[in-house]
């Protein structure tokens, strides 16, 4: 999932509901299973570690389906919703699968011709479940079309359209936006033309700047003209989202292996205080290769640093996934949960201290845990949670803390941004894991 010259390298609110931008409105998915959270937890001792942690690993960002496996992608897309669905955020899909992709550049691939394509999407599709996702639905693939000739551009666009008109068919809650290139590749008219091509009536809308670098505002001027555009050929509605993955440095040069001066952009909302902007998100998870130095699509830490070294950051009135994913269930179906056990575990401290409470969804042959801690009187600076698991009980994923270990007793402690608490104020952090899960005891100590 590499950018290709002037181009992007690659690429959604468990409910819709009122919002004070666009259509879209809630909590985005983190994933936690991301290259970037695997390479954190793999790697506490690394100097770069706290910095990809904190501003990286810490936020959603897309997940992306670019392999063609028609067997076995029902059952993955399946996992990945019912993770989101049972944390009650918005998962983000980015599919990258059309023939002929990146016009065999360093992403190339794809489906080997369209009718598979159309099955590997019939199948992705049946996985969606009923509610709200935000699909971005193949990157480059009307930007990038020089490799094609006009028939094969037709049978492209007659391929989204049916891709689209598939997806919202099995689940009239997806939001599936085309792909606009980015505000310096073609003319807004341009892409107006080509989106209405592949069907963008059929869509909710479209989106930009995926692995790219140009600034927000330059992306959110040229999605005005092309919904502006849009108008005029009598298609009205259409919405943008954007990618500031890696936009809040320099621009320039397509490819950022080598370039020091980017920065991640905004982080990751659906509150974008634009009404033609349904989100900001993290489409190019960022620190991932686009081809030219390191193989596309890869986790590169020291590429991810460089995104994230002097960049702000996270808002600290809201920490990142208060409210974190599931790991994906082994199940293609979401899983059933009950409802989380909410009591505190002990009362609030008298003075100073602080407590925990302990939250707990259950499925079959797993759990999520989402642990509120909360200060007593005085603020503290720093806290260290103890939770005894169960016999059989296995911890595969944790946010918002550090664990000191997997299984039997463990301590979890603050990351950098949700140490302080004031007092009486609290901050919240997760864990997931196989087996029957915790119970609702908990201990809290300070510092």
């Amino acid at each position: 999932m590499a950018a290709v010259a002037g181009a992007a390298a690659v690429g959604v609110c468990l409910t819709v509901g009122s919002a004070s931008a666009g259509t879209v409105s809630g909590s985005l998915y983190r994933d936690p299973s991301s290259a970037v959270v695997r390479w954190v937890a793999a790697n506490p001792g690394d100097s770069r570690a706290a910095v990809i942690r904190d501003k990286i690993a810490s936020q959603p960002q897309a997940r992306w389906f670019a392999n063609f496996n028609p067997s076995t992608v029902q059952s993955e897309v399946s996992g990945f919703i019912g993770a989101a669905n049972a944390a009650q955020q918005i998962p983000v899909l980015a599919v990258y699968e059309i023939t002929n992709r990146d016009c065999g550049g360093a992403s190339a691939g794809g489906a080997p011709d369209l009718n598979q394509y159309q099955t590997w999407v019939s199948n992705f599709a049946s996985g969606l479940g009923n509610q709200t996702v935000l699909i971005i639905l193949e990157t480059d693939s009307l930007a990038l079309q020089t490799c094609l000739s006009s028939g094969e551009i037709n049978a492209r666009n007659q391929a989204l359209t049916t891709a689209t008109r598939t997806i919202k068919s099995a689940n009239p809650n997806a939001k599936v936006y085309l792909d606009a290139g980015h505000s310096t590749w073609n003319s807004a008219g341009e892409t107006a033309n080509r989106l209405r091509a592949a069907g963008v009536q059929y869509a909710d809308g479209f989106f930009s700047n995926v692995s790219n670098y140009n600034s927000t505002s330059n992306e959110a001027n040229f999605g005005r003209a092309v919904i502006s555009a849009l108008n005029g050929m009598g298609i009205s509605g259409k919405r943008q989202v954007i990618d500031t993955s890696r936009n809040g440095g320099a621009s320039g040069d397509w490819c950022g292996d080598d370039n020091t001066d980017r920065r991640i952009g905004m982080y990751p909302t659906t509150n974008t205080g634009d009404a033609n902007i349904d989100a900001y998100l993290w489409v190019k998870p960022p620190g991932e290769a686009d081809g030219c130095r390191y193989t596309a699509g890869s986790f590169q830490p020291d590429l991810a640093y460089s995104l994230a070294n002097g960049a702000p950051n996270p808002p600290t009135t809201a920490p990142p996934t208060t409210t974190p994913p599931t790991t994906t269930p082994p199940t293609t179906t979401p899983p059933t949960t009950t409802p989380p056990v909410t009591p505190p575990n002990t009362s609030p401290p008298a003075g100073d201290g602080c407590y925990a409470e302990v939250a707990v969804n259950r499925w079959a042959e797993g759990f999520t845990a989402n642990v509120t801690v909360t200060a007593g009187k005085s603020d503290i600076n720093g806290w260290t949670v103890t939770i005894a698991l169960p016999n059989g009980t296995a911890i595969t994923g944790t946010w918002n803390a550090q664990a000191s270990g997997n299984s039997g007793t463990v301590q979890f402690t603050n990351v950098g941004y949700n140490g302080r608490i004031l007092g009486r104020q609290s901050t919240t952090f997760g864990f997931q894991g196989t087996g029957t899960g915790p119970g609702v005891t908990a201990t809290c100590v300070t510092g």
